[in-house]
């Protein structure tokens, strides 16, 4: 895969993908990544690539023809143009899904916002997904880039050195990830759960499924929401329905044993 970032600060970038796995997998030629100053791409003499906003809006505004041009400038004419990303406050929510779909395209383009935003001729002319990592603005979108590119590029084929590595995390089924541990197996702090130093493969494939259904119950109400439960899912929690169920029967019980009035001797 080739990844190109078109931002102002092309260090923040370069620091950020040049570090750990990522840069492993770009030293071996498995993904491309380049930072391209889009500064380089002004035809004003002092190199500026914002302005004030038609209608009287306070702060500045990317102009979109520097960025038009820096975009251009990653393909010779005739060449498949690079899948057009535009980080932005108003696109579309970052998922494991999105990262799973980008994963699988050759080239892509991610453009970085900064100032008050972006012309919307760039949008218009060349943009062909708008992202956001989130209800928040950012000072600019350099962080919400990286983030965005490592979620993409350890997917790619042959960056993490475990060929199944990414399958079972976090976000990448439909649960949130089980509890792991490691060694020592017991310290002072706990002891890790004996089904997981039993060695018995199935056990612990039928604990990990538990734990994460658990877990996305307790944390993400809205994932557990959308689960495609199995017939063993749906076996463990109405197991579970049934022990929180007679707990509650038990506290009721206690609350009125305890405010009942007492008989006198």
């Amino acid at each position: 895969m080739k990844l190109s970032i078109l931002t102002i600060f092309p260090e923040m970038i370069e620091n950020f993908l040049g570090e750990s796995i990522i840069k492993r997998a770009r030293d071996k030629g498995i993904i491309e990544v380049q930072a391209v100053n889009i500064r380089d791409f002004s035809e004003d003499k002092h190199n500026r690539v914002d302005d004030y906003p038609f209608g009287g809006d306070l702060g500045m505004l990317f102009k979109h023809e520097p960025i038009i041009r820096a975009f251009d400038s990653l393909t010779n004419e005739g060449d498949e143009k690079p899948f057009c990303i535009m980080m932005s406050p108003k696109g579309v929510p970052f998922t494991q899904k999105i990262a799973n779909e980008l994963a699988q395209k050759e080239n892509i383009c991610i453009i970085c916002g900064h100032y008050e935003g972006i012309d919307e001729r760039v949008n218009e002319t060349i943009c062909d997904l708008e992202l956001s990592l989130g209800d928040f603005v950012l000072t600019g979108g350099e962080l919400a880039a990286a983030v965005m590119s490592d979620a993409i590029l350890r997917l790619v084929p042959g960056v993490l050195s475990e060929k199944d590595s990414s399958l079972m995390e976090t976000h990448q089924g439909d649960t949130l990830e089980y509890p792991q541990y490691t060694r020592p197996a017991e310290t002072k702090y706990g002891k890790v759960p004996d089904v997981l130093l039993s060695g018995h493969h199935k056990n612990i494939m039928k604990y990990r499924r538990e734990q994460s259904l658990m877990a996305t119950l307790a944390k993400r109400e809205d994932l557990f929401l959308e689960i495609d439960f199995t017939k063993d899912d749906i076996s463990f929690l109405q197991k579970m329905k049934n022990i929180i169920e007679e707990g509650i029967k038990q506290y009721d019980y206690n609350q009125t044993k305890s405010t009942a009035p007492q008989s006198g001797k």
